[in-house]
């Protein structure tokens, strides 16, 4: 079809459509959230937590935690881990902790669902990424996460864009990337040098910083600090090279 990006190594397409269409011919899925659900699992997993990914939060969630011996992520605002990245930075290792995100979290646990490998990525972790991914997969499925519109439809997020470019940019010297995915890695490569400033003033960062989480969106900007790569194996989430 016109629309699988056929020929390329690294392929790109947004949300749980792009998954549903072109996860199939994937040998490995990455999913890009930045703010905050991936962000949050490199924090976590690089301190040697596991992250469940969890879509609900609700009852749902609480026992998906009691049953898998697991804390549960709470709302930003309680002072507690949730899905906030710097509540995370404290997280001590061996916790196991479910994470619950509508979108991220979503993507994760339906592309685990489907038998294929799974990692997500950041800002922080996208050339530890590709260099884990380079010489192991040939096929690459990319998938920026977005948000939702009120209405519950995609809204495409500046700052997954980022960080799915960013992820290509590492990939791009070993595997050729569609024109979908050369379009995120320009974006990326225009803005690498200002980061800090276009997160903290797309939407999603203006969000964040009026609720009181601008330490949050500072967070999530900070390019290629962190060495982990989460992978999900029998839906959780751990460091592939620890």
């Amino acid at each position: 079809m016109f629309w699988e990006q056929q020929d390329a190594g690294v392929r790109l397409e947004w949300g749980e459509a792009g998954l549903e269409h072109l996860a199939a011919q994937a040998d490995v899925v990455v999913v890009v959230d930045v703010l905050s659900f991936a962000t949050c699992v490199e924090v976590a997993v690089s301190r040697g937590a596991a992250v469940l990914p969890f879509g609900w939060r609700d009852a749902r969630a609480t026992a998906f935690a009691a049953e898998h011996g697991a804390l549960l992520a709470g709302e930003r605002a309680a002072g507690r881990p949730s899905l906030s990245p710097t509540s995370l930075l404290g997280l001590p290792a061996g916790a196991r902790l479910v994470l619950p995100s509508p979108n991220g979290a979503t993507l994760c646990a339906r592309a685990g669902e489907a038998g294929g490998v799974v990692v997500a990525a950041c800002l922080r972790n996208a050339a530890a990424v590709g260099a884990w991914i380079g010489g192991r997969f040939q096929n690459v499925l990319v998938v920026p996460a977005g948000e939702r519109w009120p209405d519950g439809t995609l809204r495409p997020a500046l700052e997954d864009l980022l960080g799915a470019g960013a992820v290509v940019e590492a990939l791009a010297p070993a595997l050729r990337p569609s024109p979908e995915a050369q379009g995120a890695r320009a974006m990326f490569q225009a803005m690498r040098e200002r980061l800090p400033e276009v997160l903290g003033g797309c939407a999603s960062g203006l969000e964040l910083s009026e609720r009181g989480f601008a330490e949050d969106v500072a967070l999530a900007a900070e390019l290629d600090v962190s060495g982990c790569v989460p992978v999900l194996r029998e839906g959780v989430f751990v460091n592939a090279v620890s």
